[in-house]
Parts: structure tokens; C-alpha cells; sequence
């Protein structure tokens, strides 16, 4: 799950980035607020990479994917954006946590050793 959880939210890091490059052209934000905001969301995102496997950390990377899907009152394509990593950051959960039960079955499997052959 790890690995999955990962790759999507260092995906989330430069979709973060790159809305922050766009937000910064509306004359309404400060751009200050902007880099603080978006900067705040990517080190969250890089932490959460190393948390995704405690207690909580689903938790929170969900609580980071609403706050994408959030963001699009300011940029709107971020409503797209962030319900598209919402939806990646689901099958990152839902399919890393099957792989994780094969790979214990097969590590279970693995460390009764090999099958005794049959005698004839």
C-alpha cells in the first residue's frame, strides 16, 4: 500500500506546484497566501508519504484530497484535478491493501517451506 499511497501523492506535490503557478495570475490572492497554502499542502503531501502506513495516515491523505478538491474555488480546474487524485488515492488504498494480504499469504506460505513430495 505504502508504494501506491506514495506515488500519488508525490503526483499530489507537483499538481500542488503547478496550481500554485496558475492561482498566482489571479489578482485577488496575494501571492504570498498562495506560496503558504500551496507550500503548507506540498510538504504535507512528502509527510504524508512516510505516515501513510500509521494509524491516521489514510486519514489525512484524505483530508488532503478534500483539500484539493477545496482548491477549486480558487483554480477551478482543481475540481477535476483533485477529484481525479481522489480517486487514485482510493484505488492506491483499496488495491495496495490487497496486495499487501497477497504478499503476507505468500510470505506465510513461503516460510512453512517447501511441500513434501508424495512417496510412492
Amino acid at each position: 500500500m505504502r508504494t501506491l499511497c506514495s506515488s500519488t501523492l508525490i503526483g499530489e506535490f507537483f499538481v500542488i506546484a503547478f496550481a500554485g503557478l496558475v492561482a498566482m495570475k489571479d489578482d485577488t490572492l496575494a501571492m504570498s497566501t498562495v506560496w503558504w497554502v500551496c507550500g503548507i499542502g506540498m510538504v504535507f503531501s512528502v509527510l504524508l508519504c512516510g505516515m501513510v502506513t500509521r494509524p491516521g495516515g489514510v486519514q489525512l491523505g484524505w483530508a488532503l484530497q478534500l483539500g484539493l478538491i477545496a482548491s477549486g474555488f480558487f483554480v477551478p480546474v482543481m475540481f477535476f484535478l483533485g477529484a481525479a487524485f481522489a480517486a487514485l488515492w482510493w484505488a492506491s488504498v483499496h488495491y495496495g491493501r490487497q496486495v499487501d494480504a497477497v504478499k503476507a499469504r505468500w510470505a506465510a506460505q513461503n516460510a512453512q517451506g517447501p511441500a513434501e513430495p508424495d512417496a510412492a
